[in-house]
């Protein structure tokens, strides 16, 4: 008897024992559909990286509900995907099997988690928490405390890829939590991830993606010393950094943000108010553990210059714009 292989698929060009694995492989298939299609989850907040996001947990097979400050958006999303919102957070969680919360800072994290109206009210035992807030590490192993006692498990999931990576499905996760409760959250965040790994226990993710944040702000304020270099010396800044982007000086905001800082453009990505609030985080848990980080205290200090020029919501690339003013 002759087989083929195609993919998990082992089928018989005359039928007989390899058309019976066939067939056992397709319907074990089919009942894995079922028994995601049977999971629910919630979605906590549906900012910029957050709407998206909870429109692939949707699409990936996950009856999904969803919450967000503003209510109208949370109706725009339920009609835009198919699934539902509701109007406090306890409800949205309400029988999930996964709640993933995606807010502002520590003190947005601590009112839509905690309290009558918060997710950990009505999460069911044996569910699992996922927070991609980036937050301090202190405030993930708080509420991954809390919500140990209730039975239910939690991973810090901060993520990285910006609006894009959010829209695109393809963000960059940072877990900290137990082996078994990530295990378990890993299929769903699959769903708009391309990377997604455990760093260590709760709060390795929050530092983790600290780290993240130190090395873009260097890297940012490097290109745009660099830029503004060329633009002074008469270069032409586009045909330096196409050289230049082919050697040891590449980096992903090079490629991807070299454009719109020559152009002065700043509307394509991390805000800079939310880029000081991460950095602050940064320079806190520094001086908790004894890291001493002197590039990420001058840049952070360069952020809010340009928040002085009215820069709040340009992206983080925004930088450049400081040092065109200060040379004028």
């Amino acid at each position: 008897m002759r087989y083929s292989f195609t993919g998990d698929n082992i089928t018989s060009f005359r039928g007989g024992r390899g058309a019976r694995i066939a067939h056992r492989t397709s319907r074990q298939k089919r009942a894995n559909r079922r028994w995601k299609m049977a999971e629910k989850a919630a979605f906590i907040g549906l900012g910029v990286m957050g709407y998206p996001m909870a429109g692939f947990l949707q699409k990936a097979g996950y009856a999904t509900t969803v919450y967000n400050r503003t209510a109208a958006k949370a109706q725009k999303w339920a009609a835009e995907y198919g699934g539902s919102s509701a109007d406090t957070p306890a409800k949205a969680a309400a029988g999930a099997d996964f709640v993933m919360v995606c807010v502002g800072n520590d003190d947005d994290l601590r009112s839509v988690v905690l309290g009558d109206d918060g997710i950990l009210a009505t999460m069911k035992p044996g569910s699992i928490f996922v927070d991609h807030t980036t937050a301090s590490s202190d405030v993930a192993r708080e509420l991954g405390a809390i919500a140990k006692e209730k039975g239910i498990g939690f991973v810090d999931a901060p993520v990285s890829g910006g609006q894009a990576g959010a829209e695109n499905g393809v963000l960059t996760v940072m877990c900290g939590g137990a082996e078994a409760d990530f295990e378990r959250a890993k299929t769903p965040i699959d769903a708009y991830a391309r990377a997604c790994m455990r760093m260590g226990d709760v709060g390795a993710g929050q530092l983790t993606k600290m780290v993240n944040q130190i090395c873009i702000a260097g890297v940012v304020q490097g290109l745009s010393e660099g830029i503004h270099f060329a633009e002074k010396a008469g270069l032409d800044a586009e045909k330096v950094i196409e050289v230049i982007s082919k050697g040891a000086a590449q980096s992903w905001q090079m490629e991807n943000r070299y454009k719109t800082m020559i152009a002065g453009e700043f509307n394509y990505g991390f805000a800079v108010d939310w880029m000081r609030k991460d950095l602050g985080i940064c320079l806190k848990t520094g001086d908790q553990i004894g890291a001493s980080l002197p590039n990420t205290a001058l840049v952070d200090q360069y952020y809010g210059d340009v928040q002085n020029m009215g820069g709040n919501r340009w992206d983080t690339s925004s930088l450049i714009e400081r040092l065109r003013k200060l040379a004028k």
